[in-house]
């Protein structure tokens, strides 16, 4: 007979003692089982010990997290948290060095722990490690052990960082900015600031003046990846702590300096291969460059502007130099605006007589006038080329160079996503975009010079301008998928994408479609449907038991913590437990949390799932939504919260549980990888049909005939 629900078979060590196996009741108070526990082994004064796990992070047991205890944990009685924060308060304002190291790397270790950091905290533990740090006479050793100490408290925000005083924050700098420091030192020193920047503007603007931007690029191009990446942490947190001013500022000057060169030499192409969270700091390096354009994509033209008119003009004397040389004194007034009127309808623009009132509309506002003017400036040869061919087409036939450049800039806006807020988790960078200073202005260039040539492809008129724009958009997106290194590459690859190529991937895709429409193959594709979904299963069972790393994320920040679930190969516990950074696939005995897949009860996904409410407070990030799953168990009181690393894990771990939960998969991949089973099934089984056109009804079985008579009789031939 199975033990009651709110009993659980664990086992409590103590160094020296025979290890108990109890029965601990859930219902029965804490304190009566550490009297108990003790009394076993004859210890008095129960209320100055505690329990708490013996593996993996050794969390203290508290009346909250009990329920967290499963049948066959090991638990070790040690000294109540109270004690030991008492103790190692004491220990670390000693005067022996070895008695104070060892309290400080304690505390270090112990600080991960709520209970414990609570009851430090409340002795005003954090003012001693303050002036430790302020006094600077521990150096070494004893001063890492100091900010890792720190930093575990600081993250259970029971204080604030505004409380942090000027002179902890100089001296945390000074650590940052000094050559002869130990690395250790200065990557706990680079987080405790990038914690630090997005609490208060005043501590933005502290770390703002202290760490310049040159010392940060100095350690961006140390050899120590950690180094780099604690830089990068910090460079990433002080621009979305910025105003778009100092953003563009710090962009600028970053600019200057070459640092998307150095990204894309020496952290993109370097030999060793580039972690998850550098990758996520790319992205965000990428997404805050690239939204410096919404300013002026969500700006109309003001047509009473002499500077947005200058470039206006700008345009059309670029583009008919030879036109305009004829002195403009020769004309009257009537005749120089007709003439003006019909060089801006040769450049494209559909009001000519008022050209500003093309631009009047945002997105892309003046940001497609921008990526004109860059295009006719810094390439004027390709630029008169496009206007003076069209020029000379016949009017249906012009492609107009105005129009086709404002509906291309607000498509690439759309592509690259410009005026979206950061995703918390995306890692999705363009490699070639950290290999150009000017990269959006280059991409038009390259992608209007596209439109051009496919236009001519197409045959296009005016009419079908907007065909040529939707082809035009599929070519850049298709290609963008390849993740092209380079400019060059891109533009190599986009223009090989022909209208001629586009056509041949819709018909085959066109064909692939009709192909499985025909009734009889309907039919097949549901005979089918039952095997290749069990194979899906199956698929999405042995990616749980491999496992994924999964992240931690507050709402302060992406946090560097990491920990790891699998599911057992019998498919019966899931196993988990907190790892190291660059553990890929740890064993799964080394994963000391487990949930029986027999105590699972259902799955939540996105609004509906408990550490995604937490944070409804805020400013939820969308992407977050998109990817939190998780698992009920245990008479529906407890909940193991998950963030996907990816929308495939997403789907992957959520049809996985589901399969376990014995319910019907239901993310968009299993519908994907259903289709391209079905394709690959299909297209084995209708090989020997090809070209031959399979009617929609079976053709009729023919009558009986009326007699068998028709059979040959064998007797006859024997006699």
């Amino acid at each position: 007979m199975p033990p009651p629900k709110d009993v659980v078979k664990i086992a409590i060590q103590m160094v020296g003692a025979i290890p108990q196996l109890i029965e601990l009741q859930q219902s029965k108070p804490l304190a009566s089982v550490l009297k108990d526990v003790c009394d076993a082994w004859s210890l008095p004064n129960a209320e100055r010990y505690a329990l708490q796990y013996a593996d993996g992070r050794q969390t203290y047991i508290t009346e909250s997290n009990r329920r967290d205890i499963k049948n066959g944990s090991i638990l070790r009685l040690t000294t109540s948290p109270d004690q030991e924060a008492q103790r190692l308060y004491t220990g670390i304002q000693s005067k022996n060095v070895d008695v104070k190291t060892d309290s400080l790397k304690k505390l270090a270790g112990l600080s991960q722990d709520v209970t414990f950091a609570q009851e430090f905290i409340s002795r005003n533990g954090l003012k001693q490690i303050y002036s430790i740090v302020e006094e600077g006479n521990d150096t070494g050793e004893m001063l890492a052990h100091t900010l890792k100490a720190f930093t575990e408290l600081m993250e259970h925000d029971f204080v604030s960082w505004e409380n942090l005083s000027t002179v902890f924050i100089k001296k945390i700098v000074s650590y940052v900015n000094m050559n002869a420091v130990d690395a250790s030192i200065q990557q706990l020193s680079l987080s405790i600031l990038e914690n630090m920047v997005p609490t208060s503007r005043l501590l933005f603007e502290l770390v703002k003046k202290e760490v310049t931007l040159d010392r940060l690029l100095t350690h961006l191009q140390a050899t120590n990846a950690e180094l780099q990446l604690k830089a990068m942490a910090l460079l990433i947190a002080l621009l979305l702590s910025a105003t778009d001013a100092e953003r563009r500022e710090m962009m600028d000057y970053l600019r200057e300096k070459n640092l998307r060169q150095f990204i894309h030499k020496n952290i993109i192409h370097s030999s060793e291969p580039l972690g998850d969270e550098m990758a996520h700091y790319l992205y965000v390096l990428q997404s805050v460059s690239l939204n410096l354009c919404e300013h002026r994509m969500k700006t109309s033209m003001d047509p009473y502007s002499q500077e947005q008119r200058d470039l206006l003009q700008s345009l059309r004397q670029t583009a008919f130099e030879s036109e305009s040389e004829v002195p403009t004194g020769s004309f009257s007034t009537e005749r120089r605006r007709s003439l003006c009127a019909k060089e801006f309808r040769k450049l494209g623009f559909m009001n000519n007589s008022n050209p500003a009132e093309d631009l009047r509309r945002a997105p892309p506002g003046l940001l497609a006038l921008d990526n004109m003017v860059y295009f006719s400036r810094n390439t004027p040869n390709a630029y008169s080329r496009f206007v003076l061919e069209n020029s000379s087409r016949e009017d249906k036939h012009e492609c107009p160079f105005a129009r086709s450049s404002i509906q291309l800039t607000l498509i690439l806006c759309e592509i690259l996503h410009i005026g979206e807020p950061c995703s918390e988790t995306a890692q999705a960078f363009y490699p070639m975009f950290f290999g150009q200073d000017h990269f959006f202005e280059e991409l038009f260039c390259i992608c209007i010079q596209l439109v051009n040539k496919t236009w001519k492809e197409m045959r296009a008129t005016q009419e079908d301008f907007d065909k040529v724009m939707q082809v035009v958009r599929e070519q850049i997106t298709r290609t963008l998928s390849l993740k092209p290194t380079s400019l060059e590459l891109f533009k190599t690859r986009v223009n090989a994408l022909n209208y001629s190529e586009i056509l041949k991937l819709r018909q085959t895709e066109r064909l692939h479609q009709e192909e499985t429409l025909a009734v009889p193959v309907l039919e097949l594709r549901e005979k089918l449907k039952p095997e290749l979904l069990e194979l899906i299963r199956q698929q999405r069972l042995l990616h749980l038991c491999e496992g994924t790393l999964f992240r931690k994320i507050s709402s302060r920040r992406r946090q560097d913590k990491l920990w790891y679930c699998r599911l057992s190969p019998n498919h019966k516990v899931l196993h988990y437990g907190d790892v190291e950074e660059g553990v890929q696939s740890p064993p799964i005995e080394s994963l000391p949390e487990k949930i029986p897949v027999a105590d699972m009860k259902m799955l939540l996904v996105g609004k509906e799932c408990p550490h995604t409410k937490e944070k409804s407070s805020g400013k939820q990030n969308k992407d977050v939504l998109e990817l939190a799953f998780s698992i009920v168990h245990d008479m529906e009181e407890y909940c193991l919260n998950f963030i996907a690393p990816t929308r495939y894990e997403f789907c992957l771990w959520t049809d996985g549980l589901n399969v376990l939960l014995g319910k019907e998969m239901t993310s968009e991949r299993t519908q994907t990888d259903l289709d391209v089973l079905l394709s690959m099934e299909l297209k084995l089984r209708l090989l020997d049909l090809e070209n031959v056109s399979i009617p929609d009804n079976p053709p009729p079985v023919p009558k009986p005939p009326s007699n068998l008579n028709f059979c040959y009789d064998f007797s006859h031939a024997e006699q």
